[in-house]
């Protein structure tokens, strides 16, 4: 297995978007289609037969020697957040492809292999992740996405359309759950235990599921200087304790894994010397435990029910998804136990606070996760960095996993 190979194709994927302030891929832009259509070629030299869905997702096949017998699949994501890191996503698509290139060159398998990139998996550019792989699943919200518009305006039906997409079409999308026998899925943890740990391999047992609200604060514009404090309704002040709010009730959830998040707000008229008439704000809610996110969710709505009316500022909560936690197969999770035991690879079993697209492709094959240490813990941030040797790592046991479930 070629770790040089591996390091150049990840670093020429991370120059598709590379600016001064990390690396910005976003979901249908230009750059994202670029580097795709970097790694499609790949996939052609390494005899793979590829076709792209009519959302965007591309899947490239290996035959096995049953051509009738369920794919075994792994990949993951090229796109990034904006100014975000190198190693998100990229190095379940190059791992991925590694591994099928290694299986490849010791003969046919039983099973056909796959490898997935799942189009628009981060939620920056539409609101909504793991869009590609929801889809590929059904459980894609074709109502609510045929509204969503990205920051400068643009439709996600005009972002498709411009990429020869058609999101009315997208149910020719679906797989059947007869097509695919496992996915498995390799990624960088994205979370500091396994190098806190010392620990090569974390083998996910559980995705966190996110729910995401979007609030909009009602005020009064007025002049900052003529309105007395008693007289204001201002938007920003009643946002600012709400914000306060989902930070304390997200502690009080902590023990149970929960995680609270206000990580986008637009102010209006967002000038210096107006009292803010109108705020929108962004909630991100999620954990491994269901029961916990009822209970966060519930409070933080009591919470803000009361600071609106102490503040007199009206109120909106609008729930843009509501994901449950999903559980990884057992006999995925076995299989890469067994895999890192056969390698001599140390690893733990531990849940991943991120979601990704393997908990969509559980709802239509036996689904696991592949984690790998990344620096500090740091990802979605031009910092972001995984060592080659945990990448290999990484490889290894997925080519192993792969082995076992397609032989």
């Amino acid at each position: 297995m070629n770790k040089e190979w591996v390091a150049a194709t990840i670093e020429r994927i991370s120059t598709w978007g590379k600016g001064k302030r990390g690396t910005s891929r976003l979901a249908f832009s230009a750059e994202d289609w670029q580097a795709k259509e970097y790694v499609i070629d790949l996939m052609k030299e390494a005899g793979l037969a590829v076709r792209i869905d009519s959302f965007g997702n591309i899947i490239g096949r290996l035959e096995g020697s049953n051509a009738t017998a369920p794919a075994v699949a792994t990949g993951s994501h090229l796109d990034t957040v904006p100014e975000g890191g190198d190693f998100d996503g990229i190095v379940g698509v190059v791992g991925g492809l590694a591994a099928i290139k290694e299986l490849k060159s010791k003969g046919e398998l039983t099973h056909p292999l796959e490898l997935i990139i799942f189009a628009a998996e981060e939620s920056s550019r539409f609101g909504y992740a793991t869009m590609g792989s929801k889809v590929m699943a059904g459980t894609a919200n074709l109502f609510a996405w045929n509204k969503v518009k990205d920051q400068d305006g643009i439709a996600l039906s005009e972002a498709l359309a411009a990429q020869g997409f058609n999101l009315e079409g997208i149910n020719s999308a679906i797989r059947d759950k007869s097509e695919l026998k496992a996915f498995v899925e390799l990624h960088i943890e994205q979370g500091p235990v396994l190098e806190a740990s010392e620990t090569a391999i974390g083998i996910v047992s559980a995705i966190a599921a996110p729910t995401r609200l979007k609030i909009t604060v009602e005020g009064m514009a007025a002049h900052s200087g003529a309105t007395p404090m008693d007289q204001r309704q201002d938007a920003l002040v009643s946002a600012a304790m709400i914000v306060l709010a989902v930070q304390e009730i997200a502690l009080e959830q902590s023990h149970l894994g929960t995680v609270g998040t206000v990580g986008a707000m637009k102010v209006h008229p967002g000038v210096m010397n107006v009292v803010p008439g109108l705020v929108e704000m962004w909630v991100d809610i999620r954990g491994i435990n269901h029961e916990s996110i009822i209970e966060a969710l519930q409070d933080i709505k009591d919470a803000i029910s009361t600071i609106a009316e102490g503040q007199d500022t009206p109120v909106a909560i609008e729930v843009l998804s509501s994901d449950k936690p999903v559980l990884m197969d057992d006999t995925v999770k076995d299989s890469i136990e067994e895999a890192c035991r056969r390698s001599g690879i140390s690893y733990k079993r531990m849940p991943s606070g991120a979601g990704h697209d393997a908990m969509n492709m559980a709802h239509i094959t036996s689904a696991g996760m592949i984690f790998i240490p990344c620096r500090s813990g740091i990802s979605h941030n031009p910092e972001e960095h995984a060592q080659g040797e945990d990448i290999m790592a990484g490889i290894k046991v997925l080519t192993e996993t792969l082995y076992q479930l397609a032989k």
